[in-house]
């Protein structure tokens, strides 16, 4: 929980940005230099997009995420199989948006854990309310980027695989190598996910 650390909430950019953000990953494994990243990604338009602005923009959110894994964490993004591919963006998106690494916790891990197989708008109306109360950088958001914050982070839990079209919660089963990852880092960052504790002892064992 984040109570008293100011909320970055600038994650309206595109979702969670998958394969732009491997082909982005690769190419600094290759290079070693974000700078060089973002130079080689703008002048070849590697991502493809229609305007240099977007571009610059798209790169600029990428790289922000990808800086919060560790050099074997972007080693095991790009050759890893889609879905720990999605639950590695995903862990990059709660590390640098603590907004979303704390909904991710109280109410995406909580209600899987508790039973409540599904995730609603109500939800996060809730969990937003709730920290608004603390943070008056969510008091000074419009309605309409409120709901577009809320639209997006719904759109990052179903590309990550975390969640149905039908709202229903998708439990995690990462590869043990991934939790292996995550545990060297902060054992408490599983709790990004809807995983199971027996699961988590199996991949142990």
């Amino acid at each position: 929980m984040n109570d008293h650390k100011k909320y970055r909430m600038s994650f309206t950019t595109g979702s969670l940005l998958h394969l732009e953000s491997v082909r982005l990953a690769e190419l600094y494994v290759e290079t070693g230099c974000w700078k060089e990243v973002s130079a080689q990604a703008l002048e070849s338009n590697l991502l493809q997009s229609r305007t240099q602005q977007t571009l610059k923009r798209i790169c600029r959110e990428i790289i922000a995420r990808l800086k919060h894994l560790s050099a074997e964490e972007l080693e095991f993004l790009i050759a890893s199989d889609r879905q720990d591919q999605g639950y590695t963006l995903w862990l990059a998106v709660c590390r640098h948006y603590s907004f979303i690494g704390d909904f991710a916790i109280e109410v995406l891990h909580e209600r899987f854990i508790s039973l409540k197989g599904d995730l609603q708008y109500e939800d996060y109306e809730t969990f937003f309310n709730r920290k608004a109360q603390w943070h008056d950088e969510l008091d000074v958001l419009s309605k309409l980027t409120q709901n577009k914050l809320r639209q997006v982070l719904f759109k990052m839990l179903r590309d990550a695989g975390l969640l149905a079209s039908n709202s229903t919660i998708i439990p995690a089963f990462p590869s043990s190598k991934l939790i292996k990852l995550i545990v060297r880092g902060n054992p408490a960052q599983l709790q990004f996910f809807p995983i199971f504790e027996s699961y988590l002892m199996r991949q142990a064992l």
